[in-house]
């Protein structure tokens, strides 16, 4: 989940124009209604399938807009830096939620990602940011709400779903965080600016997922059913050409702190969609570990504004 103006230093205090506004609209709403779509989608497309669909057809779409908007072809080195990045982001992040969303209710897993910050946070460590008292205060109660989950109903009874979600909050940390500031070394990993530099990364990562999805068999359902082929479009349009690209919009012209605000607001609608729409499940221990997460996000956002 960037280009080359992710190698330039970042604001301390980012502005909030009308993109960033409708940026963060786009990661907070739509991204907290993909995974119960998700969900439904499973009913005809297995996981590594129906996400390496959605996002080679999300890049070859937002590829063919860029090129008649006259953007550069990638380099062979911008390709392989879209290969990493697409790899740890969508081969990781998105294909191990769909995997786990086969055994784990939508709205579980949209709680455990609310650890995110806490990792980015602890990643940027090894680049000398050091969180501060509020943001460690943060990471440790985001922690303690995740531990909690797990030991809900949801998770306990499926430890194949919890260690997809684990691996997907963890690819998609490292992959955040060196968008912005490169592998550990000191190599940037810039993309083709703009559109071109999404629709490359959303290509050869949805090549990589369609590569998973035939080493595991998978067969989709044909015809597909009506309400999984409704979510796929939706996940290709709502969740990828415009999630996504607002989120790596959020990389390259704010805070990693602003950027990860969605999943504030994600968990909250991700589990009333899944209750009140998806008839869900969720135990009164595992509501009260969703709001200690949202509450270690909290103090997160308040330590990145001080």
């Amino acid at each position: 989940m960037s280009n080359a103006i992710l190698s330039l230093p970042m604001p301390s205090a980012p502005r909030l124009s009308g993109l960033i506004v409708a940026c963060l609209a786009a990661t907070w709403i739509v991204w907290g209604s993909t995974y119960l779509a998700i969900k439904w989608a499973l009913v005809s497309f297995p996981p590594f399938f129906q996400m390496g669909t959605r996002f080679v057809a999300a890049g070859l779409l937002l590829g063919a807009w860029a090129a008649w908007r006259g953007a550069r072809w990638p380099t062979k080195a911008q390709w392989v830096n879209a290969a990493v990045l697409g790899a740890l982001m969508l081969g990781g992040g998105y294909g191990a939620t769909a995997l786990a969303q086969t055994s784990v209710n939508s709205g579980l897993v949209v709680a455990f990602i609310a650890v995110v910050p806490a990792l980015v946070a602890l990643i940027q460590c090894f680049y000398g940011q050091r969180p501060s008292g509020w943001e460690a205060a943060g990471i440790l109660l985001g922690l303690a709400g995740v531990l909690l989950l797990t030991r809900g109903q949801g998770f306990a009874g499926s430890l194949p779903g919890l260690l997809a979600i684990a691996t997907a909050c963890l690819t998609w940390s490292l992959g955040s965080v060196w968008a912005l500031r490169g592998l550990p070394g000191g190599r940037p990993l810039t993309l083709a600016p703009g559109a071109a530099g999404y629709a490359s990364q959303m290509l050869v990562g949805g090549l990589m997922l369609l590569g998973a999805s035939w080493l595991a068999g998978e067969q989709p359902t044909l015809p597909p059913d009506a309400l999984s082929l409704a979510c796929w479009f939706y996940l290709v349009v709502a969740g990828s050409l415009i999630g996504f690209s607002a989120y790596m919009v959020l990389l390259q012209q704010t805070t990693p702190t602003l950027a990860s605000t969605y999943t504030f607001v994600n968990p909250v609608i991700g589990l009333v969609l899944g209750v009140v729409v998806g008839g869900e499940a969720v135990s009164s221990l595992e509501w009260t570990a969703a709001a200690i997460v949202s509450g270690g996000v909290v103090l997160l956002l308040m330590g990145g504004r001080r």
